[in-house]
């Protein structure tokens, strides 16, 4: 006892080395936890993520707290001492202070959490992590309709909550509502190949038409929203140079978006040429022009 004592009696004297000590113990203790729960799996799943960040903003609310109780006559001391230059270290510390209330907002409003799919600002990912100064996210390309990851990891300090809106683009993980459009740059009639191309896009959605519905249903009723309905749609404009574009909608499964799109694209232009021929459309503009 009397050698325990003497320890605790230096650790306490030598305060730097205690810290240092603090410091090392629970890093390794994190380590050997974070070890454990990631396991050896290729591909952490999203509840190992959700322990893995608790286990890193545990650990880092442990360092806090013991040192704080470790220090906290130098902290009351520092604290009356600095009083003058208070305004001055709120200044120098606004970005910190920004970090942790945005911290506080996100974990106050809910508005995302670990697995989740969100947009700040123009970048849009994954959620991977997320601490009290920061967010981590794996980037997803939606801005070009393919909605896979890019490979690139962002870290979005938590003050952009304030700058920026946070969606929240979580049920598009499972089901997405996929726009795209063809322009057609002949000024001809297309609305007959209108009810030809829904078939077609029957035939290429009946497997998960149903399911489809029922998640839609289930979304509106989450949002409180009146959603465009499950059914795929179609709808014709005009560009300002006389071309037509051709609107398409779909709500599917989002892993299957881009294979739709190119499905649908290639039965579109099998009709176009078979009712628009253009050995037919060449003969007309060769029999205008003589004329």
């Amino acid at each position: 006892m009397e050698k325990v004592q003497v320890i605790i009696d230096f650790l306490l004297t030598q305060k730097m080395v205690f810290t240092a000590l603090i410091i090392a113990l629970v890093y390794l203790l994190r380590r050997l936890i974070l070890s454990k729960i990631r396991g050896d799996v290729a591909f952490v799943s999203e509840e190992r993520r959700n322990w893995m960040s608790r286990t890193k903003n545990g650990s880092f609310a442990l360092i806090v707290l013991l040192l704080f109780i470790l220090w906290k006559s130098e902290i009351n001391e520092f604290a009356l001492s600095v009083t003058a230059i208070a305004v001055a270290i709120v200044v120098a510390s606004k970005e910190i202070i920004l970090c942790f209330t945005g911290s506080i907002q996100r974990a106050s409003s809910r508005s995302f959490r670990v697995g989740d799919w969100i947009e700040v600002g123009k970048i849009c990912g994954e959620v991977i992590e997320h601490n009290m100064m920061a967010t981590v996210i794996q980037e997803i390309d939606l801005y070009h309709g393919q909605y896979n990851y890019t490979g690139k990891t962002a870290t979005l300090p938590n003050s952009m909550f304030f700058t920026y809106p946070v969606k929240n683009l979580n049920f598009m993980k499972r089901y997405v509502f996929h726009n795209f459009s063809i322009i057609v740059p002949d000024f001809v009639n297309l609305y007959p190949l209108v009810p030809k191309m829904l078939e077609k896009i029957d035939e290429h959605i009946h497997y998960f038409h149903e399911v489809a519905k029922r998640y839609n249903m289930v979304i509106e009723k989450h949002a409180g929203v009146d959603l465009p309905s499950s059914e795929p749609h179609i709808h014709i404009s005009s560009g300002p140079t006389g071309e037509q574009i051709v609107h398409f909608m779909l709500f599917c499964p989002t892993d299957k978006a881009t294979h739709l799109e190119q499905e649908i694209r290639a039965d579109f232009m099998a009709l176009y040429e078979e009712r628009f021929p253009k050995e037919k459309t060449q003969d007309e503009n060769h029999s205008q022009t003589n004329a």
